[in-house]
């Protein structure tokens, strides 16, 4: 597994690989794998006489998040463009507007059906006496996204009738527990205010462990074990938490050497293969001698591109004239802990208003970058997929002044897309 390559030298990843080699030496006893991706884009012009193309910026495996708000905010422009109705007001008067509407945003809609997938294929209660059963969301201390989870929350229980509890990550080994007397392991959860009540958990979707700050002891390492060795079915589980990393990223996105994407798509047509590929901007490795290497100590060079570690959380990177400083800033041991990135070109003169999570205005030359939400359920002892469902959109503007584009992060604005 590429993500190996990194455990001498990010101690992060190290310590998640060890929660793999423990676990697999106990044996797992969970085969179903669940995932709830976003896929990031931004389009490519980098010049007037160049044909505009998405690239992807980053393949989200773990928390991916916003899929509830996002919706919120289409809902919300789409409103407004009809308000009052038949004399809209909210918007200055522009042609596009008159005939157009924000595509429809079902990211609620495909996130939680990924989720319910898994509640429903991981079968009957392990426990004896058998104990109803339940997802429940693993969160972080001082959550600030509470509504963006909400929405899937509403979703599971109102829609597909399906009970769904929040539990902080630091209060996991409280809370929960798996009987030593039962092989199966099954992960049972007592909630807080009715310790008397049990419920089995089918799903453990992780909207927490996804950075170091996570983890402030070994007592979160601890716990992060504990859910993975249990029988929920983990989204992600430590493995597809670590296919997210950057160095996974620019090892698909290599153009020489081992064809390590067709590898992964066997049976696919070749013209599907290029045109996927063609979604990828050049992506370098900081090896020894390496081209990554020279393009990144160069600052000419380095002007064109953007340095990336195997982070997630957004506010990680290093850009453009800061690379060859930082580079040199830091031992040599560690360079290889940096995935180099051709930074991607959005074409000039696209300009709005938008208003930060910080309360500033900011109005100007704007770039979008459009997340697109995917989910997939498939087990890993026999390559089954039982479930793979493409649908609903992030759409994040900030100004083009601006590196970063999180939105938690105070980088950019949710927004919606107009498709004409």
């Amino acid at each position: 597994m590429f993500a190996c390559s990194l455990i001498d030298v990010d101690d992060f990843i190290s310590h998640l690989w060890k929660v793999h080699l423990a676990v697999k030496e106990e044996g797992y006893v969970q085969t179903l794998s669940l995932g709830l991706y976003r896929s990031d884009y931004m389009v490519h012009a980098p010049s007037s006489s160049t044909t505009p193309s998405l690239k992807q910026v980053e393949f989200n495996t773990i928390s991916s998040s916003f899929g509830g708000l996002s919706s919120l905010v289409t809902s919300l422009h789409t409103e407004l463009l009809d308000s009052p109705p038949g004399k809209p007001i909210a918007y200055p008067s522009h042609p596009l507007f008159e005939s157009n509407a924000p595509p429809e945003n079902t990211a609620v809609e495909t996130l939680s059906a990924g989720l319910a997938a898994a509640h429903n294929a991981y079968g009957p209660s392990k426990s004896t006496p058998a104990l109803p059963t339940c997802i429940i969301f693993l969160v972080q201390e001082n959550e600030r996204n509470t509504f963006d989870q909400l929405a899937l929350f509403r979703q599971l229980t109102k829609v597909h009738k399906i009970p769904v509890f929040r539990l902080l990550s630091s209060e996991i080994l409280d809370h929960t527990s798996i009987p030593s007397s039962n092989p199966s392991r099954p992960l049972v959860y007592s909630p807080p205010h009715s310790p008397e009540t049990q419920f089995e958990v089918t799903t453990a979707y992780l909207r927490c462990f996804y950075a170091p700050s996570d983890f402030k002891s070994e007592r979160d390492w601890e716990a992060r074990t504990h859910v993975e060795r249990s029988a929920a079915i983990k989204c992600p589980t430590v493995l597809n938490q670590l296919a997210g990393c950057k160095i996974v990223q620019q090892v698909l996105a290599e153009t020489t050497g081992p064809d390590n994407l067709t590898s992964f798509l066997p049976d696919t047509d070749p013209a599907v293969v290029a045109r996927l590929r063609e979604t990828f901007a050049p992506q370098y490795d900081l090896s020894s001698g390496g081209r990554g290497r020279d393009l990144a100590l160069n600052v000419e060079t380095a002007m064109n591109h953007v340095l990336k570690p195997q982070r997630e959380g957004g506010g990680n990177n290093i850009y453009k004239e800061a690379i060859p400083d930082f580079l040199r800033s830091i031992p040599e041991s560690e360079w290889k802990r940096w995935i180099l990135m051709e930074l991607i070109r959005p074409p000039a003169e696209a300009r709005n208003i938008a208003l930060r999570t910080d309360g500033e205005v900011l109005s100007g030359e704007v770039i979008g970058e459009l997340g697109v939400y995917g989910t997939i359920l498939w087990d890993q002892a026999n390559g089954k997929i039982s479930h793979n469902e493409q649908g609903g959109w992030l759409m994040r503007t900030k100004s083009k002044d601006v590196n970063e584009g999180g939105v938690a992060t105070g980088f950019s604005s949710l927004d919606s897309i107009l498709l004409y």
